[in-house]
């Protein structure tokens, strides 16, 4: 932070440093650029975290098209078919580029080694050191990003308002370790800030994931879409370890088995089975779980003996919470693990507000519909962090904030998040399954913490936009399930909203309830 801004005037900035940040600052290369960091590069973000791979159509038996008619009908009915059918024509290709910026990835010879994951028809999980795959992408991409000398690193800065001039970005308010405040003018800002799970008592992801980006996007007027679709991963390893440790559903694509205490595979019967939708696994875990069952990832058989060599990071998981895979069965239950909803986007990854793009878990691209596609995640990020690049790119460079002029920090603008508020709200209310009551009763608790003049009103921002999402649809679709409204509607309409929308709303939930009581 110690460098003048006016150093960084009208370059690109770059927020969150995950596969999608880095890989749009690379590709934005030999532009100058500004990249922001959190955390010391390469911690704390979801990609390192990640088990599973990449999904992409590179075997002989696969096509595009296969990948996306999986990819339609895990998606429930929300998939944008143009947009999906464009990423995975390019997962190919950004596979073959991670490679070439130095990820290393499993192979059989000159071949990428493949595995397959639920609800994909064929096996195109491409992986790396087995189930450590998002740790080899961040070490080549950190890697890559510090041999880059056109890449300004900024780490420990966190951004923290985006300021709008007419309508258009023009500037980036944000604060380091040591809580200086500096403001960078510039017309173009590229979130790439990953996703909510630290919103969420029970959750995969790490704590600091905590929706900033779309805090950030929402207060400076952009639109955000299908918010409601939260999925939740089927086997977290149940310890009392917070964040949950994730036990890939690639070891369930390996031929590992659902069962409960009495040894019964008690979703035999759902298509699919343990390799069905995620929504659906879940929920019948969670359902299983609910009439006082215990359920356990038995993975005994297969892969048996060979699950230490095929899963070296699983592996030492389970052994350090006490569990040995090749001999005992995992004691598993669902947990938050991705969100499908974001910053709306177009194909370019451009939000509604002019000079602000989003890459990643943030955004909504249409791809994952109501419900993700295992192992499209980090895929969709390596290829529209290209197509991002390029647009901003190409887009105008000048900010609307003239050169010296000061731009002082508001007092929210120095303060840090606080998600222990939110948590325990949105994990009653928006969880596997939702209903009307509770998720009034959640906005009307998330509506005073969000509008209030202290830590905790970032979190709860975010969080009440889910619940107003989650409240408007009265259907249940993928990974949003309604208890009162158990049916899908024969459309699929996308949902979005912006803030000023999610307040009115939420004034209206909170005062019918005032009235509710006073009756």
């Amino acid at each position: 932070m110690s460098d003048h801004p006016q150093l960084y005037r009208d370059r690109p900035v770059v927020v969150g440093a995950g596969l999608a940040g880095l890989m749009t600052a690379l590709s934005l290369a030999p532009e100058p650029v500004v990249l922001l960091s959190r955390a010391p590069l390469g911690a704390e973000t979801s990609t390192g975290w990640a088990q599973g791979g990449l999904a992409a159509s590179l075997a002989d038996d696969d096509t595009p098209s296969l990948h996306l008619d999986d990819t339609l009908a895990a998606g429930a009915g929300l998939v944008d078919a143009a947009a999906a059918r464009a990423i995975l024509e390019a997962t190919p290709e950004a596979v073959r580029r991670l490679a070439a910026l130095g990820v290393v990835f499993d192979r059989n010879g000159e071949d990428f080694q493949l595995g397959l994951e639920a609800a994909h028809g064929r096996r195109r999980i491409v992986h790396a050191d087995g189930d450590a795959t998002g740790r080899e992408i961040m070490r080549a991409l950190v890697a890559a990003v510090r041999a880059t000398p056109s890449i300004a690193v900024l780490e420990g800065v966190e951004a923290r308002r985006l300021i709008v001039e007419d309508g258009a970005i023009a500037g980036i308010v944000c604060v380091g370790l040591n809580g200086e405040a500096m403001t960078i003018p510039t017309a173009r800002v590229v979130l790439a800030t990953g996703g909510i799970g630290g919103l969420f008592s029970d959750s995969t992801n790490p704590r600091a994931s905590q929706g900033q980006g779309l805090a950030l996007a929402a207060r400076a007027g952009a639109l955000l879409s299908n918010l409601e679709f939260v999925q939740f991963h089927p086997t977290a390893l149940d310890t009392a370890a917070r964040p949950m440790g994730l036990v890939s559903e690639a070891v369930r694509g390996e031929g590992a088995v659902l069962i409960d205490e009495t040894g019964e595979r008690f979703l035999a019967s759902l298509p699919g089975a343990e390799l069905g939708p995620r929504d659906e696994v879940a929920r019948g875990i969670w359902q299983h779980l609910a009439h006082g069952h215990r359920v356990y990832l038995d993975a005994r058989q297969l892969p048996g003996a060979g699950f230490a060599r095929r899963f070296p990071g699983i592996d030492r998981l389970c052994r350090q919470a006490g569990f040995d895979p090749a001999l005992q069965p995992l004691p598993v239950r669902p947990a938050q693990h991705y969100h499908m909803g974001g910053i709306a986007v177009d194909g370019q990854g451009r939000s509604s507000l002019p000079g602000l793009w989003a890459c990643g878990e943030v955004a909504c691209t249409g791809l994952h519909g109501a419900n993700r596609l295992a192992s499209n995640s980090l895929a969709e990020a390596a290829v529209c962090a290209v197509w991002v690049a390029d647009s901003v790119g190409n887009a105008p460079a000048t900010s609307r904030l003239l050169a010296g002029a000061p731009v002082a920090a508001k007092a929210a603008d120095l303060r840090t998040g606080d998600a222990e508020p939110t948590r325990p709200i949105l994990s009653r209310a928006l969880g596997l399954v939702r209903d009307r009551a509770a998720l009034e009763v959640a906005v009307a608790q998330l509506m005073p913490l969000a509008t209030c003049a202290r830590p905790a009103a970032g979190p709860a921002l975010v969080g009440l936009m889910l619940a107003v999402s989650a409240l408007n649809r009265q259907e249940s679709r993928g990974a949003h399930w309604r208890a009162d409204f158990p049916s899908s509607r024969s459309e699929a309409v996308p949902s979005l909203l912006s803030l000023d929308q999610t307040l009115a709303i939420a004034r209206e939930v909170a005062l019918s309830l005032c009235f509710a009581e006073s009756a």
